[in-house]
C-alpha cells in the first residue's frame, strides 16, 4: 500500500511520535485525521500542513469520539486506509509504597484503559470502516491478496522489559502486543494487516519532562546509537510498514538494542 492519496487516522497525532507520523504521511502525499485531546497543537498542525490534514478532539477510550474521527475521514477523504495509534500515557507507581500501602487501583486501571482498551477501540472502528468499504467494492475489486488496510499500534519495550513502578504501563503495552496476532489473523479475510511497534527511549515531550540526569542515564543505557530515539525514526518505520505488504502480525522493537534490567 502506498501512502500517497490514501488516508490515515493518527491518534495522539498532535505531538511526539504521532506528530512525526502525521508530518511524514502529509509529506508523502497522504491524508490524515489527527485524533488528539490537545486542540491547540492539533489545530496548529492543521494550519501548518494544509488541506490534506484534519483535526478532531478525541479520547481514544470513547466509542463515540473515535467513531466521529472515522466519520470525518469518510466524509472528507472518502474513507480510511489505515490507522496509527500513538495515544497513550505512562502511569508510574509501585505496588506498595514506603509504608507498605497498596497502589492506587484507579490509576492502574486508567493506564490500562487508555493504552490497551483505547488501542482496541480504535482498531475495531477503523477495521469496520475499511471492511465495509472493501465489501462495497467487492464486485469491482477482484485482486488477490489486495492490501486493503493497515492498523499499526504502539506498544513499548516495557511490554518485555518492564521496570519497577511500571506495572500499569508494562501490562497495558504487553496487552497491545498480545492482541496483535489474533486481530491480524481475523482480519486476513478483509486484506487488513495489523502490526505493532515497540519503541525504546525516544525524545518525546514525555521524556523531555525528566530531569537531565535521568535523561543522560537513559541515553547511556542504549548500546548504539548512544542517544534517545528521534520521532522521525519512528515515522520512517511506520512508512515502511505501510509500504511493505508482507509485514503482518509482528511486533518490531525500535530501540537501539537497549534491554532494560
Amino acid at each position: 500500500m502506498q501512502i500517497k492519496d490514501n488516508s490515515f487516522l493518527v491518534t495522539g497525532g498532535a505531538s511526539g511520535l504521532g506528530e512525526a507520523v502525521v508530518r511524514a504521511i502529509a509529506a508523502q502525499g497522504g491524508k490524515v485525521v489527527i485524533a488528539d485531546l490537545n486542540e491547540e497543537t492539533g489545530k496548529a498542525l492543521v494550519s501548518e500542513l494544509g488541506d490534506k490534514v484534519r483535526f478532531v478532539r478525541c479520547d481514544v477510550t470513547s466509542a463515540d469520539e473515535v467513531q466521529a474521527a472515522v466519520d470525518l475521514a469518510e466524509q472528507d477523504f472518502g474513507g480510511l486506509q489505515g490507522s496509527i495509534n500513538c495515544a497513550g500515557i505512562a502511569v508510574v507507581q509501585k505496588l506498595l509504597d514506603r509504608d507498605n500501602n497498596p497502589a492506587d487501583l484507579e490509576a492502574f486501571t486508567r493506564g490500562v484503559t487508555i493504552n490497551q482498551v483505547g488501542s482496541f477501540n480504535v482498531a475495531r472502528l477503523v477495521a469496520s470502516s475499511i471492511a465495509k468499504r472493501v465489501a462495497a467494492n467487492a464486485s469491482t475489486n477482484t485482486e488477490q491478496n489486495a492490501d486493503n488496510g493497515i492498523i499499526i499500534n504502539t506498544a513499548s519495550i516495557a511490554a518485555f522489559d518492564g521496570q519497577v513502578g511500571q506495572a500499569s504501563y508494562a501490562s497495558s503495552k504487553a496487552g497491545v502486543v498480545g492482541m496483535m496476532l489474533p486481530l491480524a489473523r481475523e482480519l486476513t479475510r478483509h486484506g487488513i494487516r495489523v502490526m505493532t511497534i515497540a519503541p525504546g527511549v525516544f525524545a518525546t515531550p514525555m521524556m523531555e519532562s525528566l530531569p537531565e540526569k535521568a535523561r543522560t542515564q537513559l541515553e547511556g543505557a542504549v548500546p548504539y546509537p548512544k542517544r534517545l530515539g528521534v520521532p522521525n525514526e519512528f515515522a520512517k518505520l511506520v512508512s515502511h510498514i505501510i509500504d511493505n505488504a508482507y509485514l503482518n502480525g509482528e511486533v518490531i522493537r525500535l530501540d537501539g538494542a537497549i534491554r532494560m534490567v
